[in-house]
C-alpha cells in the first residue's frame, strides 16, 4: 500500500524560480529567502519520495480561462514545462505517475468529488517552482514522479476552504489505498498574502500569514472556517491560494511533526513561506 511520509507547503512565486534560473540566490535581495529554505532542502534530500502529489493552480498558461475545473488530476506519462511568455524554465520535464493518477481519479469520484481528468498538460511555475524549492539542482530529471492536482483559485467562485480541507482528507485516503508500495509526499502551493492588482495591489499581511502558519499544523479547522471573502480581505485576491495548503494539510494525519518553517517578506511583491511536516514514524531531525 502507498504511504504518505511528508508534506510541504510552499509559495510558488515565479520570480523565485527566476532567481534560481539566473543564479541570483546569493544576491542580497534573495539570500534571506534561500537561506531559510536550506534546512528543509537538506531534510527532504534525505527523504526522497517515489511520487510527489503537487496541488497547484494553472495560471491560464495551459488550461486557459475558457475551462476552469474546480479540481482536476493530471493523468499523463509526462508533462512539459509551459512557456509563460519568455520561454519555458530551464528545468526538466516532469515525469508522471499515471497508474497512481488514475487510481486517485477513481477513488475521489467514488468519495463524492467530481474530478476533471487532464490527459495532456504543460505545467507552469505553480508546479515547477515548488519542485525547485524542493530540489534546486535536479540535473536531467526530477528525483521523483509527479501527480499534478489542479485547483481553481483564480476564477470566482473558488472552492471554499472547508471544501478544500475535506478534499485533502479524501485525497489522503485515496493515496493510502493505492495497492502498490509507494512513498508519497504531498505539496500544497501558493500564497502567502499578496495582491497583484486593484486598489490594494502590493498588500502583505504578516499578522494573518503568521497566524495561518501557526494554525495549519494543529488547528486546520480554524482555517477551514474562513470564507472566500475572509481570505481575500485578509490575504489579498491572490492570497486565496492558501486554500491549496489546506488540501495538503487534509491529506496528512493528525499527528504530524513540524520539521521546519520559514517566512520572508517580500519575494517580488509576495509574502513567501515554507512549512515542512513529517508524518509520525518518519525519522530525521532538521539540520541545525
Amino acid at each position: 500500500m502507498a504511504d504518505i511520509t511528508w508534506g510541504l507547503a510552499t509559495s510558488h512565486v515565479p520570480s523565485i524560480g527566476a532567481a534560481m534560473d539566473h543564479g541570483k540566490t546569493a544576491d542580497d535581495y534573495w539570500k534571506p529567502l534561500f537561506d531559510g529554505y536550506a534546512p528543509a532542502r537538506e531534510w527532504m534530500a534525505g527523504h526522497t519520495p517515489d511520487v510527489a502529489v503537487v496541488i497547484y493552480n494553472d495560471h491560464a498558461n495551459s488550461l486557459g480561462l475558457d475551462m476552469v475545473p474546480t479540481f482536476a488530476v493530471g493523468t499523463a506519462e509526462s508533462y512539459d514545462v509551459a512557456d509563460e511568455g519568455w520561454g519555458p524554465r530551464p528545468v526538466p520535464s516532469v515525469q508522471g505517475a499515471p497508474e497512481l493518477s488514475e487510481h486517485l481519479v477513481r477513488e475521489l469520484l467514488d468519495d463524492h468529488f467530481d474530478i476533471a481528468t487532464v490527459h495532456r498538460l504543460d505545467v507552469d511555475h505553480g508546479l515547477t517552482v515548488p519542485l525547485s524549492v524542493y530540489n534546486p539542482e535536479p540535473g536531467d530529471s526530477w528525483p521523483c514522479a509527479v501527480v499534478p492536482v489542479l485547483t481553481n483559485v483564480i476564477q470566482y467562485p473558488q472552492p471554499t476552504a472547508a471544501r478544500c480541507l475535506e478534499f485533502g482528507r479524501a485525497l489522503g485516503r485515496a493515496i493510502r489505498s493505492f495497492p502498490q508500495d509507494t512513498n508519497v509526499a504531498v505539496f500544497g502551493t501558493g500564497g502567502m498574502s499578496h495582491q497583484l492588482a486593484g486598489a490594494r495591489a502590493g498588500l502583505i499581511n504578516e499578522e494573518f500569514d503568521r497566524w495561518f502558519l501557526e494554525k495549519i499544523q494543529h488547528d486546520p479547522a480554524a482555517l477551514a472556517a474562513l470564507t472566500r471573502e475572509d481570505y481575500v480581505r485578509h490575504a489579498g485576491t491572490e492570497g486565496i491560494e492558501l486554500i491549496m495548503w489546506l488540501i495538503m494539510r487534509g491529506a496528512l494525519s493528525d499527528g504530524i511533526r513540524r520539521v521546519h518553517d520559514t517566512y520572508h517578506v517580500p519575494a517580488s511583491n509576495t509574502a513567501a513561506a515554507l512549512a515542512l511536516f513529517a508524518e509520525p514514524g518518519v525519522d530525521g531531525e532538521v539540520p541545525s
